[in-house]
């Protein structure tokens, strides 16, 4: 199938727009586009869908690779895909309507709607889960901690008492900022609870139909026939391709299906509000940057990166999931917008995102800086520092054992393999374990594990650390 490219060209020099490349042909622009995704764009391999918008119009669209390599199907600009923690905007949106509507309000604790929650001293505020300053540890992680993969199927009543087993969050509301998909997720919940309906069915009836986005929704449902669907790929050990499938169907910290043309008309969105009771007021909440306890300020609003790119402020947001990758970015002086999603989990879209605007920007952007070179994804494995040294025989005896968890409902079991140690969770294959000193055990993903001793020096427990989950207790069992 012939990759399908839309021109926009009615209007395109009366609404050229501020700082945008004017005097580079437009033709030459779209063929260094191409050149970026050159790699995909196959019959063999999955790839990328792409649109470009100048003042609300798409000025370059098209689709590079194959949307499913066992079908033969190519990808379009209409082509859906799943597009992770781009979904969390939208969910913000709801939350923020619902304000307006007088239904919630952003600064009530959120035991008012979800009373199984426990209390951990100080109050969580709806305000604190849409801008992650809340405290909770992340769901997807205590998912993966406990030995679930994240691909399986899980309920929204499972989810909830995951959330509500934890004794502890990672700090104080309103502290800090750290990441957390377990506040989204709960600003669904809210959103059923409140309202009776689904977050699916309240975003087409709030959000998407308003805008016309008739190709988006909420995932909440496994058997839901998505029309022009992108499968998921990545690279098997062989070299080989292979689909990644996922029985995935939460939603709220993720779980939006949708296309590039349809989030190009959500982007759009933001300089004419069609929604809610329509006017600035609402675009403006939604923009607005979160501030810390403190009174530090965040870069991050609701479900919305705040921050600037070679001297241009910039409104944007990635996801990921399986073999999913998307980046949504808009550079709001310029009105110009960047959709890209993606079906290969190599990929990286925001990556690309910042070199069209490098293309399309040339004569608005500034000198790059260091911190706009590409940055290491969250979560990849780091090199390992120097070996602090090997284990003891009696270290090798002391830390081996099984131990359990209460809050996540599973046990781990460090087993000893020679002079070493592996780590044991459910079913899964061991993986190694690495000695970093001070009685701290790390995997090869960097969690680590600091054992706790008696007075008479005996290992009984440890208290595992994994970026979005902090100080989760393990007790040593016999």
């Amino acid at each position: 199938m012939r990759n399908f490219t839309i021109r926009v060209i009615a209007g395109l020099f009366l609404f050229a727009g501020a700082g945008l490349a004017k005097d580079s042909d437009e033709g030459d622009l779209q063929a260094q586009v191409d050149k970026l995704f050159a790699e995909w764009n196959r019959s063999d391999s999955p790839g990328c869908a792409l649109a470009l918008a100048r003042e609300g119009e798409i000025i370059y669209a098209r689709g590079y690779g194959m949307a499913d390599l066992e079908q033969g199907v190519a990808i379009t600009p209409r082509t859906a895909f799943y597009v992770g923690s781009v979904s969390k905007q939208f969910t913000a949106m709801a939350a923020a309507l619902l304000a307006q509507e007088g239904k919630i309000g952003l600064d009530d604790d959120i035991r008012h709607y979800v009373p199984e929650l426990p209390h951990y001293g100080n109050t969580i505020t709806i305000r604190h889960l849409v801008h992650h300053t809340s405290g909770l540890r992340d769901y997807l992680a205590l998912m993966t901690l406990s030995g679930r993969s994240i691909a399986d199927a899980a309920t929204d009543p499972e989810v909830v008492d995951l959330i509500a087993r934890q004794e502890e969050i990672n700090f104080p509301p309103g502290s800090r900022f750290l990441y957390s998909n377990s506040g989204y997720f709960l600003l669904a919940e809210i959103v059923k609870r409140v309202t009776g309906t689904s977050l699916r069915e309240y975003a087409q009836d709030k959000i998407f139909r308003p805008l016309g986005m008739r190709h988006s929704h909420f995932h909440d449902r496994v058997d839901h026939i998505i029309p022009f669907r992108a499968a998921g790929h990545h690279r098997t050990e062989d070299g080989s391709w292979g689909v990644l499938r996922s029985r995935f169907a939460l939603v709220g910290s993720g779980g939006l299906f949708t296309t590039v043309e349809d989030l190009v008309k959500w982007n759009e969105n933001f300089y004419h509000n069609r929604l809610g009771k329509g006017g600035p007021e609402l675009m403006e909440l939604v923009q607005r940057p979160a501030r810390l306890n403190s009174g530090e300020e965040l870069d991050y609003a609701f479900g919305l990166f705040i921050g600037h790119y070679r001297g241009l402020p910039t409104v944007s947001h990635g996801g990921a999931l399986g073999g999913y990758r998307a980046h949504l970015h808009r550079f709001p002086e310029q009105h110009f917008s960047i959709a890209i999603e993606c079906n290969l989990n190599a990929i990286n879209p925001s990556d690309l995102a910042l070199k069209i605007a490098d293309i399309y920007l040339a004569d608005s952007l500034g000198p790059k800086a260091e911190e706009d070179e590409e940055q290491p994804e969250m979560g990849a494995p780091q090199e390992d520092e120097d070996d602090p040294g090997h284990l003891s025989e009696s270290q090798l005896e002391a830390f081996a054992g099984r131990y359990h968890s209460r809050e996540l409902g599973v046990d781990y079991r460090v087993e000893r393999a020679q002079d070493q140690l592996r780590l044991r969770v459910g079913h899964r294959p061991p993986g190694a374990l690495r000695y970093a000193g001070d009685d701290v055990l790390r995997t090869q993903n960097n969690v680590e594990l600091h054992f706790q001793r008696s007075e008479q020096g005996e290992v009984t427990g440890f208290i595992l650390q994994a970026g979005r989950v902090k100080d989760l207790r393990f007790e040593k069992r016999p």
